[in-house]
């Protein structure tokens, strides 16, 4: 089992190098956690950077968020961001560890808001579809939030937009998306964002 935090940095517009600068040493001086992601928003909400980290155990998770709230200069990029939001989430159990590399540029980061209980029918329907929906395109990671509301956040990678598009269009046509049994757990509360990778991330 894997756990991840999700931090949304809403910045000052054009500061995103500045930002991830910050992020970049503000990370190398956790004592745990392993850096994923770190993307600047394109399409949807813009002038924000997301953060993606990976934790061991969910102690390893919680001793970080205790650094973050106690840090003087969060992210190290206090005089540009207007508002920093960390969200924590635990892996779907039978995902894999998250392979870094070169799998984007373009990244969709998809949250879907879940009505109380449909937890582990979600799981139950990805876990079925997942392997016929990857042969498509590769999976980051799927993760369902520990705090806030109930809510699942999902990441892909696809070379473009227009590959995103086609890939969920073949997907649909096919039959084997969205996961049979999933969608009826969701609210209509969804959003989705498209980001491009920092030159810090691991993940490109």
């Amino acid at each position: 089992m894997h756990y991840y935090e999700l931090a949304t940095l809403d910045i000052h517009m054009g500061k995103a190098a500045d930002v991830a600068a910050g992020i970049e040493k503000f990370v190398a001086e956790a004592v745990t956690g392993r850096l994923l992601g770190v993307w600047f928003s394109d399409i949807g909400a813009l002038n924000q950077v997301l953060v993606l980290r990976e934790f061991k155990t969910l102690e390893e998770l919680q001793q970080e968020r205790a650094r973050f709230a106690q840090a003087p200069n969060p992210f190290y990029a206090q005089e540009w961001l207007e508002h920093v939001s960390v969200d924590s989430y635990q892996g779907f159990p039978f995902l894999p560890e998250v392979e870094t590399g070169a799998f984007g540029p373009v990244y969709e980061i998809r949250t879907y808001h879940m009505k109380h209980g449909g937890l582990p029918h979600v799981h139950a329907a990805w876990e079925v579809a997942v392997p016929a929906r990857t042969e498509l395109s590769k999976l980051t990671v799927v993760m369902s939030s520990l705090d806030g509301e109930p809510r699942i956040v999902n990441i892909w990678p696809y070379e473009s937009v227009n590959q995103r598009s086609q890939v969920r269009a073949d997907a649909v046509a096919q039959g084997i998306w969205p996961p049979k049994g999933g969608p009826q757990w969701l609210t209509n509360d969804m959003e989705s964002l498209m980001a491009l990778p920092t030159k810090i991330s691991p993940l490109q």
